[in-house]
């Protein structure tokens, strides 16, 4: 049997033959400790840490956002961080 590669020289994966294509099995049987890890965590959310936040829609000042925005990620939780803050010192 003439094995051709997959993958030509421009990077292009040729079409797979029917013989090819048959000898495919599920995932679950070809690497069943790999299905495993998948399979644990599709549908399944695990328990959200307390304090939960709630999802809100808020309107703010464009610099404001930028300025958040521009520091990278987990800018809304340095948003609820100085929220909170604000709250603590205002009851």
């Amino acid at each position: 049997m003439n094995k051709q590669p997959l993958i030509d020289k421009k990077g292009e994966v040729r079409e797979l033959t029917a013989d090819e294509l048959k000898k495919f099995k599920p995932l679950s049987e070809a690497n069943p400790a790999l299905y495993a890890k998948i399979k644990k965590g599709v549908g399944d959310r695990s328990p959200q840490k307390l304090p939960i936040k709630i999802p809100i829609s808020i309107r703010v000042s464009p610099e404001v956002a930028e300025y958040f925005r521009a520091k990278g990620k987990g800018w809304q939780g340095r948003i609820d961080h100085v929220l909170k803050d604000y709250v603590a010192h205002h009851k």
